[in-house]
């Protein structure tokens, strides 16, 4: 009898299960009411009184293994269902994702885009490979025209010349080429010059670049535009316009807005005057129109442009126009706040 007690000793210890109707089998075969637990201690009565210490201590650890044994393989048959369960309950909470945000540069774009839709603007887009008929030559810039040398530029092919477009005045050329006055567009994107990149300058930005061309378009209409404006990007309330020159525009001018010396970075990028250059302007040269195809003696118009990272440095002081491109996400992720 006591060899029996071992041999199911060594059997408990050896059973294994991978279901539960396996393990209720087992629990009932050995520790159920008619199992083989209970039938061994009616035999105890039985058993020789000299042998009835060992026995009893046998059977202590008969039902001390069965009882262990089924509530080790219970946890283990439960651990497997739930992380099965787990991965099928579809409705259960994701992995928490890190969460990313737009890039400065897109943000303020947006801001700009918002600002001049207010006031009825459209957006217009174009091929950042554009050929020199809208890049230059329709701009007011023909070929071996000085001016052009403001623009040293990326040239793909020659004869015909392909190149990268150094501003987005050339969707403004496309527009009027395709399109009937009153215009009121505004053209926002990538632009490309061949410059050593540094802190202040890269070969790589972005523009927005705004026309209106209608009947009896002013210079005071620009003016009024670009106060607008600068109301609602900056908060500021007072422009000048010093005069400048651009090929496609005359007059031509530089807006500075009044930002202020409140502070010692006011100081810094202001030079110690307060006021900052944003953008240019100036009123369409009636050669841009003529080659549109627009009436200009009939037509006028006014236009803009401002670069997109100037803009952004300005609102966030960013100090390094690199810190853009290089795709930090410390830099990233300060602007998650931001719509």
């Amino acid at each position: 009898m006591l060899d029996k007690v071992k041999e199911l000793i060594g059997e408990v210890n050896d059973f294994k299960a991978t279901t539960k109707e396996e393990l209720e089998a087992f629990r009932i075969k050995y520790m159920g009411k008619k199992g083989i637990l209970n039938d061994l201690f009616a035999e105890f009565k039985n058993v020789a009184n000299d042998q009835k210490k060992e026995f009893g201590q046998a059977l202590n650890t008969f039902k001390n293994a069965a009882e262990g044994k089924v509530n080790e393989l219970r946890a283990s048959l439960e651990e497997a269902n739930l992380n099965t369960s787990s991965l099928n309950d579809l409705t259960r909470p994701a992995e928490p994702m890190s969460l990313g945000s737009r890039h400065p540069i897109s943000i303020v774009k947006n801001q700009i885009i918002d600002v001049f839709s207010r006031i009825g603007f459209t957006v217009s887009e174009g091929p950042e490979i554009e050929d020199d008929w809208h890049n230059f030559t329709a701009l007011n810039l023909p070929e071996y025209h000085p001016a052009r040398d403001m623009q040293d530029t990326f040239f793909i092919e020659q004869n015909p010349d392909i190149l990268l477009r150094t501003h987005t005045s050339s969707v403004q050329t496309r527009y009027m080429e395709n399109n009937e006055p009153p215009i009121r567009t505004l053209s926002p994107g990538r632009v490309f010059r061949n410059e050593d990149i540094s802190a202040r300058a890269h070969c790589i930005f972005h523009q927005v670049e705004g026309l209106y061309i209608d009947t009896d378009v002013s210079f005071a209409d620009l003016k009024q535009t670009l106060l607008y404006f600068t109301q609602e990007m900056f908060g500021k309330s007072k422009i000048r316009l010093r005069p400048s020159y651009f090929p496609f525009t005359e007059p031509s001018a530089e807006v500075d807005i009044y930002w202020g010396l409140e502070t010692e970075t006011d100081y810094k990028i202001t030079k110690g005057t307060g006021w900052l250059e944003i953008m240019g302007c100036g009123m369409v040269d009636p050669n841009v129109l003529k080659n549109a195809n627009i009436d200009p003696t009939k037509y006028s118009g006014y236009a803009f442009g401002m670069g997109i990272e100037r803009i952004a440095m300005l609102l966030y002081q960013i100090p390094d126009i690199r810190m853009f491109y290089e795709n930090d996400v410390r830099f990233l992720e300060q602007f998650k706040s931001i719509n």
